[in-house]
Protein backbone atom coordinates (compact mmCIF):
# COMPACT_ATOMS: atom_id res chain seq x y z
CA UNK A 1 0.00 0.00 0.00
CA UNK A 2 1.51 3.53 -0.89
CA UNK A 3 1.15 6.22 1.52
CA UNK A 4 -1.32 9.33 0.01
CA UNK A 5 1.31 12.23 -1.52
CA UNK A 6 0.52 15.51 -0.02
CA UNK A 7 0.34 17.52 -2.61
CA UNK A 8 -1.35 16.54 -6.53
CA UNK A 9 -0.18 17.47 -9.77
CA UNK A 10 -2.60 19.50 -12.20
CA UNK A 11 -2.16 21.44 -15.17
CA UNK A 12 -1.25 24.95 -14.64
CA UNK A 13 -3.94 27.66 -14.34
CA UNK A 14 -4.41 31.37 -14.55
CA UNK A 15 -4.93 31.45 -10.99
CA UNK A 16 -1.21 30.08 -10.52
CA UNK A 17 0.40 33.52 -11.99
CA UNK A 18 1.85 34.30 -8.85
CA UNK A 19 3.09 31.66 -7.24
CA UNK A 20 4.45 30.27 -10.58
CA UNK A 21 6.20 33.00 -11.18
CA UNK A 22 8.06 33.37 -7.55
CA UNK A 23 8.78 29.88 -8.37
CA UNK A 24 10.41 30.41 -11.71
CA UNK A 25 12.07 33.59 -10.27
CA UNK A 26 13.72 31.20 -7.59
CA UNK A 27 14.65 28.28 -10.45
CA UNK A 28 16.25 31.53 -12.62
CA UNK A 29 18.43 32.45 -9.45
CA UNK A 30 19.38 28.51 -8.89
CA UNK A 31 20.73 28.29 -12.59
CA UNK A 32 22.52 31.96 -12.23
CA UNK A 33 20.22 33.51 -14.18
CA UNK A 34 18.09 36.76 -14.10
CA UNK A 35 15.00 36.50 -15.83
CA UNK A 36 13.87 39.94 -17.24
CA UNK A 37 10.03 40.34 -16.56
CA UNK A 38 9.73 40.55 -20.50
CA UNK A 39 11.08 37.20 -20.17
CA UNK A 40 8.64 36.14 -17.42
CA UNK A 41 5.59 37.32 -19.13
CA UNK A 42 6.88 35.69 -22.60
CA UNK A 43 6.63 32.26 -20.83
CA UNK A 44 3.27 33.14 -19.05
CA UNK A 45 1.56 33.99 -22.50
CA UNK A 46 2.58 30.67 -23.92
CA UNK A 47 1.62 28.75 -20.78
CA UNK A 48 -1.65 30.22 -20.74
CA UNK A 49 -1.96 29.60 -24.49
CA UNK A 50 -3.25 26.12 -25.26
CA UNK A 51 -2.47 25.98 -28.59
CA UNK A 52 1.25 26.94 -28.21
CA UNK A 53 3.46 23.66 -27.54
CA UNK A 54 4.60 24.59 -24.30
CA UNK A 55 2.36 23.12 -21.07
CA UNK A 56 2.74 23.45 -18.15
CA UNK A 57 2.22 21.31 -14.62
CA UNK A 58 2.19 22.26 -11.19
CA UNK A 59 2.72 20.66 -7.82
CA UNK A 60 -0.10 21.78 -5.48
CA UNK A 61 0.02 20.89 -1.45
CA UNK A 62 -3.20 19.55 -0.73
CA UNK A 63 -3.24 21.57 2.92
CA UNK A 64 -2.61 24.57 1.70
CA UNK A 65 -2.74 25.23 -2.03
CA UNK A 66 0.36 26.32 -2.33
CA UNK A 67 2.35 25.55 -5.23
CA UNK A 68 5.28 23.89 -4.40
CA UNK A 69 6.84 23.03 -8.02
CA UNK A 70 6.08 23.39 -11.89
CA UNK A 71 7.04 21.51 -15.08
CA UNK A 72 7.56 23.19 -18.18
CA UNK A 73 6.91 20.30 -21.36
CA UNK A 74 7.06 20.86 -24.74
CA UNK A 75 6.01 19.36 -27.70
CA UNK A 76 8.21 18.74 -30.76
CA UNK A 77 8.35 16.46 -33.57
CA UNK A 78 11.10 13.24 -34.08
CA UNK A 79 12.31 12.88 -37.13
CA UNK A 80 13.60 9.57 -36.15
CA UNK A 81 9.86 8.29 -35.62
CA UNK A 82 8.16 10.88 -37.47
CA UNK A 83 6.09 11.26 -34.91
CA UNK A 84 5.90 13.43 -31.48
CA UNK A 85 8.41 13.53 -28.58
CA UNK A 86 8.13 15.08 -25.33
CA UNK A 87 11.23 18.46 -24.01
CA UNK A 88 11.08 18.61 -20.18
CA UNK A 89 12.26 22.28 -20.42
CA UNK A 90 12.28 22.93 -16.87
CA UNK A 91 11.71 21.72 -13.59
CA UNK A 92 11.69 22.94 -9.89
CA UNK A 93 10.49 22.76 -6.72
CA UNK A 94 10.51 24.57 -3.99
CA UNK A 95 14.03 23.75 -1.60
CA UNK A 96 11.13 22.69 1.13
CA UNK A 97 9.59 20.06 -1.07
CA UNK A 98 12.49 18.54 -1.76
CA UNK A 99 12.66 14.70 -1.23
CA UNK A 100 8.91 14.63 -0.99
CA UNK A 101 8.58 13.24 -4.31
CA UNK A 102 6.76 16.35 -6.32
CA UNK A 103 9.89 15.98 -8.81
CA UNK A 104 9.02 12.38 -9.64
CA UNK A 105 5.58 13.06 -9.50
CA UNK A 106 6.01 15.86 -12.09
CA UNK A 107 7.43 14.11 -14.12
CA UNK A 108 5.42 10.91 -14.01
CA UNK A 109 2.52 13.32 -15.11
CA UNK A 110 4.21 14.65 -17.83
CA UNK A 111 4.37 10.46 -19.50
CA UNK A 112 1.25 10.14 -18.78
CA UNK A 113 0.32 13.79 -20.70
CA UNK A 114 2.79 12.25 -23.23
CA UNK A 115 1.52 8.78 -23.74
CA UNK A 116 -2.51 10.00 -24.20
CA UNK A 117 -0.91 12.90 -26.65
CA UNK A 118 0.78 10.16 -29.12
CA UNK A 119 3.54 9.00 -27.26
CA UNK A 120 7.03 9.19 -28.08
CA UNK A 121 10.08 9.60 -25.54
CA UNK A 122 10.41 12.10 -23.11
CA UNK A 123 13.86 13.78 -22.84
CA UNK A 124 15.52 16.41 -20.60
CA UNK A 125 18.13 18.19 -19.37
CA UNK A 126 20.15 19.14 -16.52
CA UNK A 127 23.21 20.86 -15.27
CA UNK A 128 26.04 18.58 -15.12
CA UNK A 129 26.74 19.69 -11.32
CA UNK A 130 23.44 19.20 -10.12
CA UNK A 131 23.98 15.98 -8.62
CA UNK A 132 20.71 15.64 -6.68
CA UNK A 133 18.52 16.32 -9.96
CA UNK A 134 20.88 13.81 -11.57
CA UNK A 135 20.14 11.01 -8.89
CA UNK A 136 16.42 11.21 -9.13
CA UNK A 137 16.46 11.68 -13.09
CA UNK A 138 19.00 8.48 -12.89
CA UNK A 139 15.84 6.89 -10.86
CA UNK A 140 13.66 7.49 -13.48
CA UNK A 141 14.90 7.14 -16.92
CA UNK A 142 18.10 6.48 -19.56
CA UNK A 143 21.44 8.52 -19.50
CA UNK A 144 21.98 9.30 -22.93
CA UNK A 145 24.98 9.28 -24.71
CA UNK A 146 24.61 12.41 -26.46
CA UNK A 147 26.48 15.21 -25.88
CA UNK A 148 24.76 18.98 -26.59
CA UNK A 149 25.30 22.22 -28.18
CA UNK A 150 24.27 25.53 -27.97
CA UNK A 151 25.19 28.52 -30.11
CA UNK A 152 23.23 31.91 -30.11
CA UNK A 153 21.90 32.67 -33.48
CA UNK A 154 21.79 36.51 -32.76
CA UNK A 155 25.06 37.11 -33.04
Amino acid sequence: MTDKLPFHIRYIEARDRDQWEALFLAYGVFYETAFTQDIVDGVWTWLMDQTHSVSGFVAESDSEGIVVGFAHLRQQADTFRAGPSWFLDDLFTTPSARGQGVGRALIDALKAHGASHGGGDLRWITAADNRSAQHLYDSLSSRTSWVMYEVDTES
